[in-house]
């Protein structure tokens, strides 16, 4: 008796490329202009409400706890000998490499050509801008004497004096200033396309505003071919800004002689923290925007998905550099930079040393591969917000840390921040999350343009049973 084998055929459902990736599911455009007005003005009670507690927070942090230091002095602040630095240096070096986010994700993602940044570019210049406001304002609360500020901005007087060229405040407002003009130049260039759309799609008040914010645009070709080519130059130029930006921040602790900052790796070693705590940051903001202004069709899974794997390099980046600067500061052998070390591993600091590492190394390193947490709303936001924690406590341990303990004994002290610090830092972070909330009900916050642009470029073609997408170069 012979049995025959019968084999039964197997269906393979392909999934669909156009539900994965959003240059391959292309809508018309006035359905695109159509999704983007809506978000913009998408305000419901719940963006009232916290527009509203953002201003309460405001007021008190910024106009109440720091109008009263200064009026009573920087007494109030918990700044004493030897921690001449505190809390204010801690947020200015955290917010400046906010500001990173950026121009890293749109300028040099822009310049390698990464397609899957069109949707992502604007907020994340926005980041840039609004990130660097209030990094601005630190070196004014922690001068103290806020009305001196002029001293700070190299300009010569009636008196043929100059500001101190040696003074880390003045470095500070140079390159504030510098990065500032760039990146707001840089955010608004593109932007002019999308202001030219809202005002032809708008009435009343808003058209009004988008009719002098789009400088006359009419989309002929001189005026794509003069846009493109203004951002390409912008795209090269902020880059190296946004390397010297932070670099001088690095100098304001290396240029010293105090053991623990006196290093030439703090300049790579603050830029790649920056860049990490950027991308981390603009992942955390794009995916609270994406769940409240519902952009789920121009921002989805594919999009976290790069940025995860963005902040997971730049994990292994910053590891290295953090390990490295360590090891030379224990292969000295000072006996301060071993106190130093004492300091973090067992010290009062030890617990957020310790909570650093977790939340910089070891959750990235344990998640972040694996593609279901990268593609996950709360996955993702958990991790993205602990490195941005983990980084602020990096700095805070750089800046108060390293100044307690010096080579005089004697001269050993502990830094307690004080209720007036801790209320500015809220206020200042109030200022960002308030500007960002606003401003996103007031300009496109997704570039409309770049994503068509993409749709264009990118088509879906068939070969066999498969869609295989092509793309096409644009000139």
């Amino acid at each position: 008796m012979s049995v025959k084998a019968t084999t039964t055929p197997v269906l393979v459902v392909q999934e669909d490329p156009r539900e994965e990736h959003l240059l391959l599911d292309p809508r018309p455009t006035k359905e695109l202009n159509g999704m983007i007005l809506e978000a913009m003005q998408r305000t419901g009670k719940g963006f009232w409400l916290a527009v509203i507690i953002l201003g309460a927070l405001i007021l008190v942090g910024l106009v109440g706890a720091w109008g009263y230091q200064i009026l009573t002095g920087m007494g109030v602040a918990g700044i004493r000998r030897p921690v001449y630095w505190g809390v204010y240096i801690a947020n200015f070096v955290f917010w400046i490499g906010i500001s990173h986010s950026g121009t890293f994700v749109s300028a040099i993602l822009r310049v390698f050509k990464a397609e899957f940044r069109r949707p992502i570019t604007r907020g994340s210049e926005m980041m840039t801008s609004f990130a660097l406001i209030v990094a601005g304002m630190y070196p004014l609360i922690h001068l103290g004497r806020t009305w001196r500020f002029y001293w700070m901005v190299p300009y010569p007087n009636q008196r043929h004096l100059w500001p101190n060229f040696h003074s880390p405040l003045m470095w500070d407002m140079m390159a504030i200033f510098t990065y500032l003009i760039g990146s707001t130049l840089y955010l608004y260039l593109p932007l002019i396309p999308d202001l030219a759309m809202a005002r032809d799609n708008t009435t009343g008040w808003r058209q009004k505003l988008y009719r002098i914010l789009a400088l006359g645009w009419r989309g002929t070709e001189a005026e794509w071919h003069h846009l493109k080519t203004a951002i390409n130059i912008f795209a090269f130029a902020i880059i190296p800004v946004m390397f010297s930006v932070h670099t001088i921040v690095s100098w304001d602790f290396g240029m010293t002689m105090k053991t623990g900052w006196h290093s030439s790796i703090f300049g790579p070693y603050f830029v790649v923290g920056a860049i990490f705590s950027g991308v981390s940051a603009v992942a955390t903001v794009l995916l609270i925007v994406r769940r409240t202004m519902k952009l789920d069709y121009f921002l989805r899974p594919e999009h976290f998905d790069a940025i995860g794997k963005l902040v997971l390099v730049f994990s292994f980046a910053w590891t290295y550099f953090f390990f490295a600067d360590y090891l030379t500061e224990w292969y000295g052998g000072e006996a301060v930079g071993k106190e130093l070390l004492t300091l973090q591993a067992h010290g009062p600091v030890a617990p957020l040393w310790y909570a650093m590492l977790i939340t910089n190394i070891v959750i990235p390193w344990l998640t972040l591969w694996n593609r279901k947490v990268r593609r996950s709303f709360w996955g993702l936001l958990l991790v993205t917000l602990g490195v941005n924690v983990g980084m602020y406590i990096e700095r805070y341990i750089i800046v108060t840390g390293f100044l307690t303990r010096n080579r005089l004994p004697f001269d050993w002290g502990a830094y307690n921040p004080t209720w007036v610090e801790l209320l500015i830092s809220i206020g200042s972070l109030s200022t960002f999350i308030f500007l960002y909330a606003v401003v996103s009900r007031l300009i496109p916050l997704v570039p409309i343009w770049e994503v068509r642009e993409g749709q264009i470029a990118h088509t879906l073609r068939r070969v066999g049973r498969a869609l295989v997408p092509s793309v096409a170069e644009l000139e």
